[in-house]
């Protein structure tokens, strides 16, 4: 197939189908279906205000599909790629005992059991194999929840695609496993070319071997189909045969993909009822939905799931996607869909496609809304809506709409897009909360202090309209405060391109940004935002801000959640402790081996870091730049046997140059690292002392961090310009 426009709307469907999928089975997971007719009846809707949980949420098979996938991106874009660098994927993404893997430990989940593995330097097949773990953990459904990605990337490609399940699903698990997510894969590849499900699911069965329990099963719910039994008889029979009491393991692959092809073979090629199958035949429902709903998505498109209830506005293009490289926990469906198109043209040779310059928001596709909300606590917004619309322009076809009717005089209606630990995530109390942080939520802002804002506006509106920009920064107490840009009135019909330089937010993190809209007379009409993008490099220096700062000097020590602890939360690490009961904003140990906090963009390209810093004990430690993930950066080292150092690391440590230095136990260095291109310079106490240059250029953009080795760093501060 080719990777043209067709191509691109048939991804973000699949992405959209996905999202829907998880959604909606992820409240009652783990329900049987007899519990599930009693206690909700037929899934025809998210039933999540019944359950008492968000729609939206962080869940595993949306961080697993969409990060893992960026194993071909990390790896050069080679279609060859092993399933050892993609085991190594896992390593760099992953964050122990937080966000994505670690619901049931070593022996009981099969991902925890591969992480556990890898680390030990069980490379990937053996990390997954059933010699490695035991037939009954590898044959777990895991494998299959996170292999849309590579269907997706594969267009009208079913070899590559299941080719690509099996060497990603090897990373995990094993057997029976892999033979359905090389199914589900190849089902979803060939689904951008073929319309009849019945032709896709027999094409795909060739892929996997016919003595193995998923080949006969699908031949039964083939042959199923094609008698007189209804989907409701159908279960039944695959409760007797494959149901979950004949196989042992929490959550085996057999019984939920014979209920994946169950929903696609009686689902009358229709999104609503497939779902309504899949979800009310039970058992890991989030998952098997979400297989569904992208399989689903890529074949029938967008009009599809429009084809029915609104599945698609509760879900507002929002995703979660909590991993190390925490600039990219938030984000959307428009976003992971371009970067899957990308990822496909790029293994093809082809090149990026630019969206409006790589705008962030760009809405450059049918119905997308990019996570761009309403602030309905505002009266007046009770009366806005928003949609993505056409607009042509030179540099896109769409925009978004923010449609205000009857704006009154001394109101306003606001837009904005959360960029950092949504609001409503602070308003979840008790189960609520319980059960949306059973995959934690890590991550970093989206936009800093010295930053440029960079938008384009139109106004439709017949009487003039103010707009305003503004950003809203986490602050005391954790409450949002606002700054506003300069306010701008528009006519009927005027374009507007606003920049603005991010102001000092004194080291507190940016949770939105948005629009004020407002009138001096009664009006209606709307606003549309052609783009909006974030730019460069920021100036910011990062530290405990100063309300919590004054309060810990007072010696408020342990009560830190009052004074506020989202500064924090901006972090992603994979230490041991974080201290705070001392005056250091950052007092960071680990115990064994290497231990990283990370903030920032992965677009950050050329900057220089400045920290002082002191080592009570350690045996190396420093800063780091350009840092893709845990197992992907450049760091500057003073280290326990007198050395200074520029490291590489790239999945194992590489040293690129070092020099002999006097070090000492708790004395302040005060390190400088700064990178301009491959070249790569160090300083202590402002002297250049170190430089060198990656000859590989490996990291290119990325965030900063701290690194300390078997033992503590300390420092107040640090600094970003």
């Amino acid at each position: 197939m080719e990777l043209n426009k067709e191509y691109e709307e048939k991804v973000y469907s699949g992405v959209l189908g996905k999202i829907i999928g998880v959604y909606l089975g992820r409240p009652f997971e783990g329900w049987w279906y007899d519990r599930i007719i009693k206690e909700l009846g037929p899934i025809n809707y998210y039933v999540n205000d019944k359950l008492n949980m968000p729609v939206q949420i962080t869940d595993d098979d949306l961080t697993g599909t969409f990060r893992f996938i960026n194993a071909l991106k990390d790896f050069n874009f080679n279609k060859n790629i092993s399933s050892k660098q993609i085991g190594q994927t896992w390593l760099n993404y992953c964050l122990e005992n937080q966000a994505v893997l670690w619901w049931g430990g070593k022996g009981t989940s099969s991902e925890d059991t591969a992480y556990q593995n890898l680390k030990q330097g069980i490379h990937a097949p053996d990390s997954g194999s059933i010699k490695t773990n035991g037939r009954i953990v590898a044959e777990q459904i895991g494998a299959q929840i996170f292999i849309d990605g590579w269907g997706l990337v594969s267009p009208g490609d079913p070899d590559q695609a299941a080719d690509f399940a099996k060497k990603a699903g090897s990373v995990s698990h094993d057997g029976e496993s892999v033979f359905a997510a090389q199914v589900v894969a190849a089902m979803e590849a060939m689904a951008f070319i073929e319309k009849d499900t019945k032709k896709i699911i027999e094409h795909c069965k060739r892929y996997i071997p016919k003595d193995s329990t998923i080949f006969k099963l699908i031949s039964d719910i083939q042959d199923w189909s094609s008698g007189n039994l209804d989907w409701e008889q159908a279960r039944e029979k695959i409760d007797d045969i494959y149901g979950y009491e004949k196989f042992i393991g929490g959550v085996h692959i057999v019984p939920n993909h014979a209920l994946i092809i169950l929903a696609l073979l009686f689902g009358d090629d229709n999104f609503q009822k497939s779902l309504m199958i899949v979800n009310t035949s039970g058992w890991d429902t989030d998952c098997n939905s979400g297989n569904v709903g992208c399989f689903l998505g890529i074949k029938n498109g967008l009009e599809s799931i429009k084809d029915g209830p609104d599945y698609i506005t509760p879900v507002n293009d929002t995703i979660f996607l909590p991993t190390s490289n925490g600039a990219e926990t938030m984000t959307d469906a428009l976003r992971e869909s371009q970067n899957i198109v990308n990822i496909a043209r790029r293994i093809n040779g082809m090149e990026n496609k630019i969206v409006k310059e790589n705008a962030r928001y760009n809405f450059e596709m049918p119905g997308s809304t990019q996570a761009w909300k309403i602030n309905k606590t505002n009266d007046n917004n009770l009366n806005t809506t928003i949609t993505n619309v056409p607009y042509e322009t030179k540099i896109g076809e769409r925009a978004l709409e923010i449609d205000f009717s009857n704006l009154s005089i001394g109101h306003s209606s606001v837009a904005y897009v959360d960029t950092f630990f949504p609001d409503w995530f602070t308003e979840l109390t008790g189960s609520q909360r319980q059960k949306f942080f059973h995959y934690d939520f890590v991550g970093c802002p989206i936009v800093y202090s010295g930053q440029k804002i960079k938008t384009e506006i139109i106004s439709k509106s017949k009487n003039n309209i103010k707009v305003t920009l503004f950003i809203k920064y986490w602050g005391e107490e954790d409450k949002l405060k606002q700054i506003d840009a300069e306010e701008y009135e528009l006519s009927n019909n005027e374009v507007k391109s606003i920049e603005w330089i991010v102001p000092d937010t004194h080291a507190n993190p940016i949770g939105q940004i948005g629009f004020v809209i407002s009138a001096d007379v009664n009006t209606s009409g709307k606003l549309l935002i052609n783009f909006l993008d974030i730019t460069g490099t920021p100036k910011v220096t990062f530290k405990r801000p100063e309300h919590i700062e004054n309060a810990s000097k007072n010696g408020y020590f342990f009560n830190q959640e009052f004074y506020g602890q989202l500064w924090k939360r901006a972090w992603v690490n994979d230490i041991d402790k974080w201290q705070y009961r001392w005056l250091e904003s950052f007092k960071i140990i680990n115990g064994v081996g290497r231990g990283h906090i990370l903030q920032g963009s992965s677009s950050w390209k050329d900057y220089t870091v400045t920290s002082k810093v002191n080592f009570p004990l350690a045996s190396a430690g420093g800063l780091i730049i350009r840092s893709q993930g845990v197992k992907r950066y450049y760091s500057l080292e003073l280290t326990s046997n007198n050395k200074l150092q520029i490291n590489k690391m790239f999945y194992e440590i590489e040293t690129l140059k070092e020099i002999d230095f006097n070090f000492e136990f708790y004395k302040e260095y005060e390190l400088k690292f700064e990178v301009n291109g491959n070249k790569l310079l160090g300083y202590v106490d402002d002297k250049l002392l170190i430089e060198t240059h990656d000859k590989d250029n490996s990291f290119e953009t990325g965030m900063i961090g701290f690194v300390t080795q078997d033992g503590t760093l300390s420092s107040n501060s640090i600094s970003i310009e």
